[in-house]
């Protein structure tokens, strides 16, 4: 008979580009590093690779886009009108650049990953490369990345995992970013995992 422990987490990723951090999530999960299943896929925008990643891992996949719904609330409904019945563990924004109204029944699973160590160059318009430029501007010596559950304001929410990288004279913001995205890749996991063992 299965466990509860030994049930895989049922994930839904949403994304609005190139879905690097659902390859690296799926990756683990091929892999055997992490207990879960992608049950879907949802894009605030289409024709963005990661949509076709999804399709080359054979993972169901949707667009709810941002754009046909001007209100966020309509927004952030449509969304759970997809995901609800499909009674996933946990969803995980992935690189998903607009904020979401989390409902009741989705408090507390919601997961988020920021390129930097939170609460620091976190809020609204810190994203991408303005946090790596905000990290250089002010002559940090480490940044990192933080992956917390979501609450209905950005950047926000119980911080589950915390690593860190150096910051090296000379760095542009792409070598900065470069050298956090390495880290996310494993704290994105390793978040994944404490959360299977809840």
């Amino acid at each position: 008979m299965m466990t509860q422990a030994s049930k895989p987490l049922r994930l839904a990723v949403l994304l609005s580009g190139s879905g690097r951090t659902l390859q690296n999530i799926a990756d683990a999960i091929a892999d055997g590093q992490l207990n879960a299943q992608i049950s879907l896929v949802l894009s605030s925008k289409p024709d963005v690779f990661g949509l076709q990643r999804a399709a080359n891992l054979h993972i169901p996949s949707k667009v709810v886009s941002r754009k046909e719904h001007p209100l966020a609330q309509d927004f952030s409904q449509a969304i759970w009108q997809q995901i609800r019945p499909l009674e996933v563990d946990y969803v995980c924004l992935a690189g998903f650049m607009s904020l979401l109204t989390i409902p009741d029944d989705f408090a507390g699973r919601v997961i988020n990953i920021h390129p930097a160590l939170l609460p620091s160059f976190g809020g609204k318009g810190m994203y991408g490369h303005h946090v790596h430029e905000a990290v250089l501007a002010q002559g940090c010596k480490v940044s990192g990345c933080t992956v917390h559950l979501c609450d209905n304001t950005y950047d926000t929410g119980p911080i589950l995992v915390q690593r860190t990288c150096p910051v090296l004279t000379g760095d542009t913001p792409d070598d900065l970013a470069g050298r956090v995205f390495e880290q996310e890749c494993l704290a994105y996991i390793e978040a994944l995992q404490l959360l299977s063992k809840e």
